[in-house]
């Protein structure tokens, strides 16, 4: 069997079988193509186990990837040799056991709401054209009023036009999930399609690119990384890091966990819960600056 057959055959089942993200599928493929030493069958890639996977690893931190790569990579290939060993036909799929490196999870870094405002401004009023600025503020806003996913926000197509008081958005693992839409947010997306020179198509890309097709992630990242220096915001202060905020937002104004989890497409309470202890950092750092002992 062809290398390029058993990875088109683990591209389709991550695709179909798992509904994972093409962002995904694109990286498990690759995991698994480093693996792969020519062309083998379901049977070769069945009798891996530990230690050629402690190999592979090990290879990959001599080329420099770190602990949050390498437990990236390691689920990977267990996914993928699970995958080969059903196919091989073996009574048990499961892949080898091995245990990754410890990683620490890292708190999201929120920005405040007027940060997350005048990003989206200052982004605007630095585009090259008027309606590229529309555009960029559009998808900023959408991403901090709505808490959306970048790829979420660009997955749009004209048929989620005219926007109502709620959107029904498409995450992870195709799963649908209603999201409010604020006065501010719609506005400026009505804005950018006043301003917008190509024509709107209801199966058409809603945010497009300087060319009329569809707009890329990269595209907003570069603007966002431009102005970033400009406000004095951090590195951290991403596309991604305005839902972030929209969490952290909601949750110090009252919102309650499960709610917060419904508008953010979590599979799981415990991704939403995080951000219990984003809020609780932000009060101690408020807490820190504000109380009197701390200045004695």
């Amino acid at each position: 069997m062809t290398k390029p057959d058993i990875l088109e055959a683990w591209g389709a089942y991550l695709t179909q079988g798992r509904r994972r993200s093409p962002h995904t599928v694109r990286a498990y493929v690759a995991t698994a193509a480093r693996l792969l030493d020519g062309d083998v069958d379901w049977a070769d890639l069945a009798r891996l186990g530990v230690a050629d996977l402690r190999k592979q690893l090990a290879k990959r931190r001599q080329e420099g990837i770190g602990n949050v790569s390498v437990a990236r990579e390691l689920a990977a290939l267990k996914g993928f040799l699970a995958f080969a060993r059903a196919q091989a036909g073996m009574d048990n799929a499961m892949p080898p056991r091995l245990r990754g490196p410890r990683v620490k999870k890292g708190l999201p870094r929120p920005v405040t709401p007027d940060e997350a405002t005048n990003l989206a401004d200052t982004v605007a009023e630095n585009a090259g054209s008027a309606w590229i600025g529309a555009r960029d503020r559009a998808v900023l806003l959408l991403l901090y009023g709505g808490g959306l996913r970048i790829a979420e926000a660009l997955s749009l197509t004209g048929a989620a036009v005219p926007l109502g008081e709620t959107i029904v958005i498409t995450g992870k693992g195709n799963k649908q999930r209603m999201v409010p839409v604020l006065p501010a947010v719609r506005e400026s997306v009505e804005d950018y399609l006043a301003k917008c020179p190509w024509p709107l198509e209801r199966g058409g890309p809603l945010f497009r690119g300087a060319k009329g097709g569809a707009l890329s992630q990269g595209m907003v990242q570069k603007a966002v990384a431009r102005v970033r220096i400009e406000l004095g915001l951090p590195v951290t202060a991403t596309p991604h890091a305005l839902r972030h905020s929209f969490a952290t937002h909601l949750l110090g104004a009252g919102a309650d966990l499960r709610s917060l989890q419904e508008l953010l497409g979590h599979a799981s309470l415990s991704s939403t819960q995080i951000y219990t202890k984003v809020d609780a950092a932000i009060l101690l750092d408020v807490y820190r600056s504000a109380h009197p002992r701390e200045h004695d």
